[in-house]
């Protein structure tokens, strides 16, 4: 598989990585025996960049993507992320990135994982009662004491990624971005590339609206969390399903799915970006891989502009957007 830098500070990943949070909750059950399967199906296909963070079960999607790679570590780069707070039941228990729980975070991550250093260690959200050059300087002590390799920021805004980054050197900032999600494009994208930083989106698929897999709201099970975004609901769901109609009618003339064609886009938007397509099932990754020998034309390319301009998607990305772009 293609690699690609990620940042300027050495980090080289798979041009693909894989978004491991569905398989311990938030989009319905999943099956741990088949989410193994499909982190090794990963390897096997070259894919060797796998995010994960603390709060993603919580606690236990970092166990299952530890297991998974134990055997094979040596051929895996590990992203986590911390700084969502939530105790064992699952309760939100806010933000927190004060210097003393960057360290405890970082130590638990690393217990639960099984590893001896976290490749890629991102500080999940913003805590704004903490400056940031607080926070960055403690991950910077992680990466001194060889605990981390390299650092990142999530959901940050353009003067956050500055300051964090002039108090130590950022490698990759993950955000969503997708063809239905493309705010960042204004000022954040161009940010990272002048201080070259590398960029990570998430939801690359649009939480999998893009696939055309949903076709209503009953499509998603019961405790999926979907229900509650605002794209997923009422009467903005049937107008994003005009967008995927769309996308779906440019697929079909190409002869690839409309995953392939989303993630393809993302993947066309610059060799410094590394999308994490989350899945549960090995049918899927091998599907999104296989974006990677997608290209387009310059027409296709105005086409896709025509279809899904930036603000195209009808609703905001989550329901309470005070924390991202913070």
């Amino acid at each position: 598989m293609e690699q690609r830098p990620l940042g300027e500070q050495g980090l080289t990943v798979s041009a693909l990585g894989l978004g491991c949070m569905g398989m311990s909750e938030f989009y319905g059950t999943a099956e741990e025996d088949a989410s193994i399967d499909t982190i090794h199906r990963a390897l096997d296909v070259g894919i060797t960049f796998f995010d994960t963070a603390d709060m993603y079960g919580p606690f236990t999607n970092e166990q299952l993507v530890g297991t998974a790679l134990r055997p094979r570590r040596s051929e895996a780069t590990i992203a986590t992320k911390f700084g969502i707070v939530r105790d064992e039941s699952g309760a939100m228990r806010g933000l927190n990135g004060r210097p003393a729980y960057v360290h405890e975070a970082c130590n638990a991550s690393l217990q639960r994982l099984g590893v001896d250093h976290i490749d890629l260690y991102y500080l999940h959200r913003v805590d704004p009662e903490v400056p940031i050059e607080e926070t960055v300087g403690a991950m910077g002590q992680l990466v001194e004491a060889g605990k981390v390799r390299f650092i990142g920021l999530s959901e940050a805004a353009p003067e956050t990624i500055r300051r964090g980054h002039a108090e130590h050197p950022i490698t990759a900032l993950q955000t969503e971005y997708s063809l239905w999600s493309r705010d960042p494009e204004d000022d954040i994208l161009p940010t990272c590339r002048a201080l070259g930083i590398g960029f990570v989106p998430y939801s690359p698929l649009g939480r999998g609206f893009l696939t055309g897999r949903f076709q209503s709201p009953d499509d998603l099970p019961e405790d999926d969390w979907r229900r509650h975004n605002p794209r997923f609901q009422g009467k903005n769901f049937t107008m994003n399903l005009h967008l995927v109609d769309e996308v779906k009618r440019l697929a079909g003339k190409k002869g690839v799915t409309p995953a392939q064609l989303a993630l393809a886009w993302v993947l066309e938007q610059g060799e410094d970006i590394v999308p994490i397509p989350g899945t549960t099932s090995a049918e899927h990754l091998e599907e999104n891989a296989a974006a990677l020998d997608v290209t387009f034309s310059d027409r296709e390319l105005e086409r896709i502009d025509e279809i899904a301009p930036q603000g195209a998607a009808a609703g905001d990305r989550y329901p309470d957007m005070s924390t991202v772009n913070r």
